[in-house]
């Protein structure tokens, strides 16, 4: 098991799109998150040390909040950033489904161009875990990975509407 993992998914469009759909609260709210759940964007402030807070709500469940902050952005190539899940205020929080998640994890992203293609190499590690929580974030690694890959099917989807 690893401390962190990668995820790598290539789009069927070019660099500054792909780049423009994950930056841009308008494209995000159609494309983000489990299929079928509400999605809510409360601040978008897309630059380095911005905020990106949202909320999610599976049909049948209890609303959740999450909150980016940007560390670094370079477009139409990398955007890195902080993840945790947050009150409404947009204070940290305890994950909903599992305690011992980590309580922030540092995700890297990076876009790189291909012939009309876009690959997205997405590194996830968490900040400064317990042992705990290490535990539970390299058992969970195959579930946020199908969580991601679903994510990123929506938004390929998505760019085919573009």
């Amino acid at each position: 098991m690893s401390t962190q993992f990668e995820i790598t998914y290539t789009f069927n469009a070019p660099r500054e799109l792909v780049f423009k759909v994950f930056t841009e609260s308008k494209h995000l709210q159609n494309w983000w998150g489990p299929k079928g759940w509400t999605f809510h964007v409360a601040k978008a402030d897309f630059r380095s040390g911005g905020v990106f807070h949202y909320s999610q709500k599976p049909a049948d469940g209890d609303i959740m909040w999450v909150k980016f902050v940007y560390s670094e952005i370079v477009a139409p190539e990398k955007i890195i950033y902080t993840s945790f899940f947050s009150d409404e205020e947009g204070n940290i929080v305890r994950a909903p489904f599992d305690a011992n998640w980590p309580l922030k994890t540092l995700n890297s992203m990076t876009f790189i161009e291909g012939e009309g293609t876009t690959t997205l190499s997405m590194i996830v590690a968490p900040e400064s875990p317990t042992e705990e929580e290490l535990k539970t974030f390299e058992a969970s690694q195959e579930i946020v990975q199908e969580g991601f890959t679903g994510t990123f099917n929506q938004l390929s989807e998505y760019l085919t509407k573009k």
